[in-house]
């Protein structure tokens, strides 16, 4: 009896670093699971769309699939957006959507990991203070989970870590970074709360200007794609069910 397929989705942009950043990520998780069928699509920008992708899954006799959302948190896209179109998909498909990723200790895990690959050690943590920077939403409840990420993060041995949004919400990086320093926080670090390269990436980059140390995002790191095979593994059971497992 053959497994769900997993269908990520990724939102897309014209910036060519995202999507290749997303088929990096989705290789790594392939090989971290040899044997299961993943497939991409995006919701926007890039090709294959997750329409055309679930058409053909469908045409392939194809009947179970596992949509993951290839976010952090549950905004707009995982609330509104994704639901539509997998509301659109042929109906002999039976989808079921995965959470999103965050929040989880793997990816505050693989944070840390882009910190130190950028420089830092665990020696520096009480001296360093953190930037949280995310995308932003107007989402409250998005707002108030990358929130609770600083909090709980902060208490892991950092000077301080303090959330940034690069659109939709306040403050913004440069404004936390200079909170750090007035802190008195030896050095102050920018970590991305991003999957992908992109616009918005590109102005907490920027927004880092004054910081000591820049993180890349996160990325193709392992933990990430842990993340994405324990969320496909909790939507992947109910399906399991279905199927008589």
């Amino acid at each position: 009896m053959r497994d769900p397929v997993l269908l990520v989705i990724a939102h897309g942009s014209r910036d060519p670093r995202h999507a290749a950043t997303v088929h990096a990520l989705v290789r790594r998780v392939r090989s971290l699971r040899p044997g299961m069928r993943v497939e991409t699509g995006f919701l926007d920008f890039n090709i294959p769309s997750v329409t055309g992708v679930l058409e053909s899954l469908a045409a392939e006799g194809i009947r179970d699939v596992v949509a993951l959302p290839l976010l952090l948190t549950r905004a707009f896209h995982a609330k509104a957006d994704i639901p539509a179109v997998l509301r659109e998909a042929p109906p002999q498909l039976r989808i079921h959507q995965a959470e999103v990723l965050g929040p989880s200790p793997l990816l505050t895990a693989a944070l840390e990991r882009r910190l130190y690959e950028a420089g830092l050690t665990p020696a520096d943590k009480s001296s360093t203070g953190v930037v949280l920077a995310s995308a932003g939403s107007t989402d409250p409840e998005a707002i108030a989970v990358i929130a609770e990420i600083a909090r709980e993060w902060r208490h892991t041995g950092w000077c301080a870590v303090r959330p940034a949004f690069a659109s939709a919400s306040l403050p913004r990086t440069e404004d936390a970074v200079r909170e750090l320093r007035a802190l008195g926080c030896t050095r102050v670090a920018v970590a991305p709360y991003v999957l992908a390269p992109g616009f918005l990436p590109d102005r907490i980059a920027r927004g880092a200007a004054e910081a000591d140390v820049l993180a890349e995002v996160l990325g193709p790191a392992p933990e990430v794609a842990r993340v994405v095979l324990e969320r496909y593994d909790e939507a992947r059971m109910p399906a399991l069910t279905a199927l008589g497992a």
